[in-house]
């Protein structure tokens, strides 16, 4: 199989707008000791999409409306974020997996392709790499395999505490709970400086996924070394490696000329146009 290695030639800068779409209502579902909640937006074949840790599914509104035209989307808040639930105030990107699989099990959905942004690229590592049959295609926006030393450096340095109350009730406004619900993510966020067996992917491992795979990622990402994409390119069979210059931990969703082109390219790759 041929594979693709992309570079987009222009530069983004780093600001994320939320956007807005037409209102949609959530729903809910008891799974896992939780409650999430998700919306369906859409018709067609399923398509999945997990924000990343701290944001909402309103992270992907700029570029829902595109994506409704050709697929049914599920968008759910993962646990602890927004309206979803956490009473143990604990997350793992492993049982982020298996709630996605639980919310999708509820819903009839056996397979499925899916986008992934940060922590939601790294619950679909885990998903890929133990439900393989079930994933056939999947986009991973900033995701890493392992945790390196500059992300633990920022997560060391994150806290509640390090937050001033501008941010704190800035974050909290995304989130049901308010600032009591920000605090705890934070704190949440700054244990993964600790954790070394939740996001611990080696090349064999990478290797058993059978999901094509195109891989998005920030040649300035602060938290993520492109040496990490690269890792995941040569070790992923169906893989795609798009390296965007002078961007960071959320490439191309900052402005309306990028996300277009970031839609139509995933458009092509999604639909299996590329060999």
């Amino acid at each position: 199989m041929k594979r693709m290695h992309l570079i987009l030639t222009f530069s983004i800068i780093y600001l994320l707008p939320f956007g807005t779409t037409a209102a949609q209502g959530y729903e809910s579902k008891e799974l896992n000791g939780i409650t999430v909640y998700y919306q369906i937006i859409g018709e067609g074949e399923p398509l999945v999409l997990l924000h990343g840790f701290t944001g909402t599914g309103k992270v992907w509104n700029p570029i829902v409306e595109d994506l409704a035209t050709q697929y049914r989307l599920i968008i759910p808040d993962l646990r602890g974020h927004a309206q979803s639930t956490n009473p143990t105030g604990q997350f793992t990107h492993r049982q982020s997996a298996l709630d996605v699989f639980e919310l999708l099990d509820q819903l009839g959905i056996n397979t499925f392709k899916a986008m992934g942004i940060s922590t939601g690229g790294m619950t679909l590592l885990h998903m890929a790499t133990t439900q393989r049959e079930r994933v056939e295609a999947m986009v991973l926006i900033g995701a890493t395999s392992y945790f390196p030393e500059q992300a633990r450096v920022i997560m060391r340095a994150s806290s509640p505490d390090s937050l001033s109350q501008t941010r704190l009730e800035s974050l909290g406004r995304k989130h049901s709970r308010g600032t009591d619900q920000a605090r705890s993510l934070m704190a949440q966020f700054s244990g993964f400086q600790d954790s070394y067996d939740d996001m611990n992917f080696t090349r064999p491992y990478l290797s058993t996924i059978t999901a094509r795979t195109l891989i998005v990622h920030g040649d300035r990402d602060a938290f993520f070394p492109v040496s990490i994409p690269v890792e995941q390119y040569e070790a992923i069979p169906k893989s795609y490696l798009w390296i965007v210059p002078n961007d960071g931990h959320f490439p191309l969703l900052h402005s309306e000329i990028s996300r277009g082109f970031f839609v139509h390219t995933v458009f092509a790759f999604l639909s299996s146009e590329w060999k």
